[in-house]
């Protein structure tokens, strides 16, 4: 016999009511009916979960054993149920998201302020990551979504544009001469002290290719490994960085140099597994995305 969950529920009824009458009536069914199931449910465990021999009907030690999960399974299955209905309408949800460094200095921020007033009751798990480990963890149902850089993506991933980043010469507002539109040269990097990302991040990299096409070999005074060092160390010296545009709009200390010619820009994209299903809650979250993004001013991909 194939087991079904009304024999779980019929088995329950029996041991909180201690009787196959009054189970029965609460359960809205005959008696011989309720008592066929059970039995059925016996011969299907293959064992006797209740002790008919009193007056009252009790369980035995395997019925006990048995109805312990029983209620786990029933309580579950409801919550399950009621955890669908939540999702649907987001009053509830979870979201496992990773980006790349550079987007937990100027996007991270606005996003979960946007996930949490338009959807408090979703929980989000944020990782930084670098872009291969991001699409690993998306094809190994790791991940929900990733905001990351457009391709060669792993086989298997999705990339949807969302907009594209530029990047420029970054230096502490406090510099004379940082509210001038004049485009600096890339050949005056020569005279100029920078502080940089260290090589393990890929916007170094995008970095180093460019001084390369240009034949320029700035002096970088400093390397670090955090973008919320690098803001302070320019915020505070004289020295410059390289970082996207979008980090500085939200930040009063710092200013953008544009370079000429300007530093190539990168497409970024939203990323989840091909054919995965989606959640409401991710669902939800690449609306918000998109929205800022226009909201934002950012350029389009």
């Amino acid at each position: 016999m194939a087991l079904e969950l009304r024999h779980l529920r019929y088995l329950l009824a029996v041991a909180e009511h201690g009787n196959f009458t009054r189970a029965a009536e609460d359960l809205h069914i005959s008696q011989p009916t309720l008592s066929q199931q059970v039995k059925q449910l016996e011969r299907t465990v293959g064992a006797q979960l209740l002790d008919r021999s009193g007056r009252t009907v009790r369980l035995t030690d395997a019925g006990a054993t048995y109805a312990h999960y029983a209620r786990r399974a029933l309580r579950d299955l409801a919550a399950a149920e009621r955890a669908v209905l939540d999702v649907a309408d987001l009053s509830r949800g979870h979201l496992r998201l990773a980006v790349t460094p550079t987007f937990t200095a100027y996007l991270v921020g606005p996003l979960v302020a946007e996930l949490h007033g338009s959807h408090p009751g979703v929980t989000l798990d944020v990782r930084e990551m670098a872009q291969d480990r991001i699409e690993s963890g998306l094809l190994a149902d790791e991940l929900d979504l990733g905001i990351a850089f457009h391709g060669p993506h792993l086989p298997g991933v999705a990339a949807t544009p969302l907009f594209t980043e530029t990047l420029s010469l970054v230096v502490g507002a406090h510099r004379p001469g940082t509210g001038s539109a004049e485009p600096l040269s890339v050949r005056e990097l020569t005279g100029h002290q920078l502080a940089l990302l260290s090589g393990d991040f890929a916007t170094r990299g995008h970095i180093d290719g460019y001084f390369a096409a240009h034949s320029v070999r700035p002096r970088i005074a400093v390397e670090a490994n955090s973008i919320q060092a690098l803001t302070e160390i320019v915020r505070r010296t004289p020295l410059a960085t390289v970082l996207p545009d979008a980090l500085t709009h939200d930040h009063p200390h710092l200013a953008t140099v544009p370079l000429d010619p300007a530093l190539p820009a990168r497409t970024v994209t939203l990323l989840r597994r091909e054919n995965a299903y989606e959640s409401a809650a991710a669902r939800a979250f690449a609306r918000l995305t998109r929205q800022l993004v226009h909201d934002r001013g950012y350029a389009p991909a």
